[in-house]
């Protein structure tokens, strides 16, 4: 497991976040109580600045841009099915590769259609708490860290979770993706 700054939290950019204390129906609260279901141990923050790419979230959790999980929505190229690639911050998701390596046929879909679908908008999906189940396939890279941040259902929060307890308890199948 790599250790390089994957404990590291801004302690003066953001603030922890107690899912008591959360506005009913919202979506980080959504997340929240997807964590308690799946039996998933994550940490909650809400950050002073913008986490809505891989390099404002790493700058402000304090770690490094391949720490961050990016929750992309791609739909399948035959069936139109959603699909969730949670891919390292480090990575761009490969779709050529991706189709080559795993006979996975991804396209992009409309950002509207993501938002309908998980209840989430683009810059805050998360990889948990969607409003409907959604097959999950996980970047190897992100099992390689003790400690990953993904976003938590806003453009502001995030949360912290071990990768391999975030694999297991959304059943992600874990496949190459660059």
């Amino acid at each position: 497991m790599s250790t390089t700054n994957e404990n590291a939290v801004n302690e003066n950019n953001g603030q922890d976040l107690d899912p008591a204390t959360l506005p009913a129906g919202s979506s980080i609260a959504r997340v929240a109580a997807s964590a308690q279901t799946l039996g998933l141990s994550i940490q909650l923050r809400r950050m002073a600045q913008s986490t809505r790419t891989a390099e404002e979230a790493a700058a402000a959790c304090g770690c490094t841009p391949a720490q961050i999980v990016k929750s992309l929505i791609f739909q399948n190229a035959a069936s139109k099915e959603l699909v969730l690639l949670l891919v390292s911050g480090a990575h761009n998701a490969d779709l050529a590769q991706i189709k080559s390596a795993h006979g996975l046929d991804l396209e992009r879909c409309d950002g509207r259609r993501v938002r309908d679908e998980t209840g989430f908008a683009i810059g805050g999906v998360a990889p948990i708490g969607h409003l409907q189940a959604l097959p999950i396939y996980m970047d190897e890279t992100l099992l390689s860290y003790d400690q990953v941040w993904a976003a938590a259902g806003r453009p502001d929060s995030v949360f912290r979770v071990e990768p391999q307890a975030l694999a297991g308890a959304t059943g992600a199948q874990i496949l190459k993706v660059a």
